[in-house]
């Protein structure tokens, strides 16, 4: 519920604090004095589009901020404020919207002093409030709209939800099957390319890193007799040879030092390194021999790895690539090849999977066609019995929903929605956007914006002078509906006629208030004493008589 309204510097207005409270409240006032600027003023707090040129002519900027009363905390304003982390942990039972514009175009909001998006205020604003503008009964004579108010009285978002949900996924299928058809002929010449590739690739089957050990086999095989004849040189050498080998020198060497230590103990470093000379002279020696009977003269294994690394390089050759990439490139064919395989396996399902979501689409959409159907029957009858206590007693009003089976899938489904109406007796029923008479159109809109109001969750409802063609007793019937509707909902009605005013639990008046070369628009409260002059001077004009008064308490009292 809206319990403060705060405008600065906005229009006409330089200072404006407004008190709600809950039930009916009418705002009366002079034409031209402004008594749709808490409805414009809360627009912006809502989301609307920042306009310079609303901001007073003698300032920079303009600022409004609305503060509602959030006391349940299952209701959806409350349960979106928890989801969007803006719950305020000091009042978590206030919710206060702040826009402010600046001459130069920039806007900034926030919620419960969290910066904001336009876009965020917009998600919110149709928990808080929802507002009936004087032009609504031209929106009324548009199909989209009528689906729309059928919907809101329907309450039946979840059948919405799964219409919308079946539509995405058929949607989504539909376009992958066609993607798959566009790519068929491709994807075929490609899978046969690579099928032939990889079956090669698979017949040689490379292993990772084995190019490498190929050309290391080959260096040594293609070696191995000089390997061999230059390993025995080495070890005759240094340890085998008949004469002065070096094992034998390093050994004479070392027994003619030792004998000498006891003369010059500074030889004992020199002595140390020898000796470990010769036992890593010894040492070697043995490794040699290891080497030597391990080197084999293989003329068939030279062959064989010649072999393989000459299919290796014929094979990279094929592919433009470095044998060394054989393997990786192996790899990544294999993989394409899968993804291909698999993208085939869906093309070859895909054909069912999307009759299957046109199944289920259908199956959603004559659900929620069932239950607009059943919503449709009661909806008109009310708005009848409506139109009739609002002096058309002889209107008829039909809303008929045709469902299309097969018709161009949307995500609202596939129906179609006409408000068809006759006021006069012996008249066909006639699409609603062939009445004659603007009056009737605008309380048949009236009528109905009253009684889809009543299913909406927005606990604020605001009336920005929908009751413009209505009259007389007419008038009464509609300030009626309108309390009824404020037992239930807050509801902020700009009006007027003295017969709504009076039917309002309390009432504000605007003023326009000129001093010097400044214009600016002052909002009050108004007792019961004040009531009774506003409603009088609203029934006889700027000259108020003991009579209008008389009339103005009379309807105060029975409203």
């Amino acid at each position: 519920m809206l319990i403060h309204l705060q405008i600065r510097n906005l229009a006409v207005v330089r200072q404006l604090n407004i008190d709600f409270r809950a039930g009916m409240t009418a705002i009366t006032g002079e034409t031209g004095a402004g008594k749709s600027i808490a409805l414009d003023a809360l627009g912006l707090c809502l989301g609307n589009r920042a306009d310079v040129d609303l901001i007073r002519a003698d300032n920079d900027k303009a600022e409004v901020t609305a503060t509602f009363q959030c006391d349940d905390p299952n209701s959806p304003a409350a349960q979106w404020l928890a989801g969007e982390e803006l719950v305020d942990t000091e009042e978590p039972n206030t919710c206060v919207l702040r826009r402010v514009i600046t001459r130069e175009g920039r806007s900034k909001a926030w919620i419960n002093g969290t910066p904001v998006t336009a876009a965020q205020l917009k998600q919110l604003a149709p928990l808080l409030v929802n507002i009936h503008g004087q032009h609504e009964h031209q929106l009324l004579t548009r199909p989209e709209h009528q689906v729309q108010l059928l919907d809101a009285y329907a309450r039946h978002q979840h059948l919405l939800a799964d219409v919308s949900q079946a539509y995405q996924h058929w949607y989504q299928l539909r376009q992958r099957q066609k993607q798959l058809q566009q790519h068929q002929a491709e994807t075929e010449a490609r899978l046969q390319l690579l099928n032939y590739q990889v079956a090669e690739l698979n017949e040689f089957a490379l292993a990772e890193g084995e190019f490498e050990l190929l050309e290391n086999d080959h260096k040594r095989l293609a070696n191995s007799a000089a390997l061999l004849e230059d390993s025995a040189f080495a070890l005759n050498a240094i340890f085998e040879g008949e004469h002065n080998n070096a094992y034998s020198l390093l050994q004479s060497a070392l027994s003619r030092l030792e004998q000498q230590l006891d003369t010059d103990p500074g030889l004992t470093e020199t002595v140390r390194l020898l000796s470990e000379a010769s036992v890593q002279v010894e040492e070697a020696a043995r490794e040699l021999r290891r080497y030597q009977d391990a080197i084999e003269l293989d003329d068939e294994q030279l062959l064989l790895t010649e072999a393989r690394m000459t299919q290796a390089l014929q094979l990279a050759r094929k592919h433009q690539l470095a044998p060394q990439q054989l393997y990786e490139h192996h790899q990544q064919l294999l993989t394409e090849l899968h993804a291909l395989k698999e993208n085939q396996a869906a093309a070859d399902t895909i054909d069912t999977e999307v009759e299957q979501a046109a199944e289920r689409y259908r199956r959603a959409a004559k659900a929620l066609s069932e239950s607009r159907l059943e919503a449709a029957t009661e909806l008109g009858q009310r708005i009848a019995a409506s139109m009739q206590q609002l002096n058309m007693p002889h209107g008829r009003f039909v809303i008929e929903v045709t469902h299309q089976g097969q018709a161009p899938a949307t995500r609202l489904g596939t129906d179609l929605v006409s408000f068809m109406v006759t006021t006069n007796p012996g008249q066909p029923l006639q699409a609603l956007a062939k009445i004659a008479s603007g009056g009737e159109l605008s309380r048949i809109s009236l009528a109905i914006q009253v009684i889809t109001a009543t299913q909406m969750i927005t606990p604020t409802l605001m009336f920005d002078e929908v009751d413009v063609g209505v009259s007389g007793a007419t008038a009464a019937t509609v300030g009626k509906l309108l309390r009824q509707l404020g037992e239930s909902n807050q509801v902020i009605c700009v009006t007027h006629l003295p017969q709504v005013a009076a039917k309002a639990h309390q009432q504000l008046r605007v003023d326009k208030v000129i001093e010097g070369d400044n214009t600016e628009t002052v909002m009050t409260h108004l007792d019961n004493n004040e009531r009774i002059i506003e409603l009088a001077r609203l029934l006889g004009g700027d000259e108020i008589t003991a009579a209008t008064k008389a009339n103005a308490a009379e309807l105060l009292a029975v409203g």
